[in-house]
């Protein structure tokens, strides 16, 4: 029986993002049942948004744009969404409502999109947030609607007599029932049913009747004169929907083997609650089988994960965020800039030999112990204006961090740091790590953080 202690530190990384400094004081004593009333308790909700000018009414995409113009607009839209990254980040840090933020973050990758246009991004993400806990029903049709998701899977071009397949074919493969739940037959009449689905230049969804498909369709054995909103309706009217999301739910936060058995009631009763979100993530983190051992400490942190645990925990000001980026970019994750439609891979996948190095030394690097020796990966494509090593190096200077090492040392004193910063403390061998040590707390917290326990959530 794992200890209330091992439960409440699993619970913190799993339903958000780790331990916060403030939460240092009490977790070790506080109820698993208290802890869960906090992340489930309503907070307002607050949008996320850039800061930098919209530039003037011309898009890059306009023909008559002149390529200095073009130049300029791609620079803001650069501006705006490297602030949109670091605006959802800083959510994840420093938001008191971290199972929001973790779902948010969740989402993020299920439903991910791609696009250069930062008002496009901007609401997307405020649609993920909003959404995060509530009604994956509505999640579902703000999403398919959202200019961002309608750009990235080409919808704009889905039109009568020339219907583009693409986003039909991805709502139901990625999004919703998961593959051998449909039929090429059932792509090619679900995109007949979006066709006119679009946005306007402010990225308003429009319906443009005009290019609508208005002839009857036949989809998953239903017969009609169907339009976008009946194809979703069918799609969550099917078992495999509820399933496939519960699943991958599961996978994320619990185990990346799913348990059938439990997936099986978790997504029957979640079928039953018509896609009550926040009562599925209560079934998951109030089961007792939730804090089996086989499930504490077996996922690889995510780069994001890793990232906002050590800011969550240690207290920094950093002049340069913007070249937080560029770990994310190293790291291979970068917020916004998924690597395509299927999103992030998980586990194993975040470890390679440069990743897992990096990883370790970041502590050090972010503590001004160590200087950032840059290598990206070869095969990277986010091009956020950093697409050779040269170039990055160039833009990168250093993110001038200082950590609040005394708020640091009150809040670990008289306690063990090895506690409070690895899952498994008992997994670590602190006989290696103190002879590193001298008797600061920075110098056992970074070398604590510097090991591959801490990798593990």
């Amino acid at each position: 029986m794992a200890s209330t202690f091992l439960n409440n530190k699993h619970l913190l990384w799993r339903a958000g993002f780790g331990i916060g400094i403030e939460q240092i004081e009490n977790i070790k004593d506080q109820k698993t049942q208290d802890i869960l009333k906090e992340l489930f308790a309503e907070q307002k909700f607050s949008p996320i948004d850039y800061d930098t000018q919209d530039p003037e009414s011309v898009e890059y995409t306009d023909p008559k744009a002149t390529a200095e113009q073009k130049r300029a607009i791609q620079k803001i839209n650069q501006k705006q969404n490297v602030e949109l990254n670091l605006n959802f980040l800083e959510k994840m840090i420093n938001s008191k409502d971290q199972l929001r933020e973790k779902m948010a973050f969740f989402w993020h990758g299920h439903f991910a999109t791609r696009v250069n246009n930062p008002k496009f991004n901007r609401q997307l993400i405020n649609v993920l947030r909003q959404n995060a806990l509530g009604s994956f029903r509505t999640l579902l049709f703000e999403v398919s609607r959202s200019p961002a998701m309608l750009n990235f899977l080409n919808n704009q071009q889905n039109k009568k007599d020339h219907p583009n397949e693409n986003f039909a074919r991805e709502v139901m493969e990625l999004f919703t029932m998961g593959r051998g739940h449909y039929t090429e037959k059932d792509i090619r009449e679900a995109a007949r049913a979006f066709t006119g689905w679009g946005y306007d230049k402010e990225g308003n969804f429009k319906e443009r009747t005009n290019l609508h498909d208005t002839g009857t369709k036949t989809f998953l054995g239903k017969t009609g004169n169907f339009n976008g909103d009946d194809i979703l309706n069918i799609i969550l009217e099917q078992k495999a929907t509820a399933r496939f999301i519960t699943t991958k739910i599961f996978t994320f936060f619990v185990n990346e083997k799913p348990d059938e058995k439990i997936i099986n009631t978790l997504s029957e009763n979640f079928y039953q609650s018509d896609y009550d979100l926040t009562k599925l993530m209560s079934d998951i983190f109030s089961g007792s089988w939730f804090y089996d051992k086989k499930n504490i400490g077996n996922r690889i942190k995510s780069p994001t994960e890793l990232m906002v645990g050590i800011m969550r925990i240690l207290p920094m000001d950093i002049q340069n965020p913007e070249n937080i980026t560029v770990y994310q970019k190293l790291l291979g994750q970068m917020l916004l800039f998924p690597p395509n439609v299927a999103g992030w891979p998980n586990g194993k996948s975040w470890i390679d030999s440069s990743t897992l190095m990096l990883r370790m030394q970041v502590p050090q690097i972010w503590s001004g112990l160590r200087p950032l020796e840059l290598s990206p990966r070869e095969d990277d494509d986010m091009d956020m204006g950093m697409k050779s090593r040269e170039a990055l190096t160039k833009s990168f200077k250093s993110m001038n961090i200082t950590i609040d090492w005394n708020r640091v040392d009150k809040a670990l004193q008289n306690k063990k740091a090895e506690d409070y910063l690895i899952l498994n403390s008992q997994s670590v061998d602190i006989k290696t790590v103190s002879s590193f040590s001298d008797k600061s707390t920075k110098i056992n917290v970074i070398n604590l953080m510097s090991t591959p326990e801490y990798q593990l959530m």
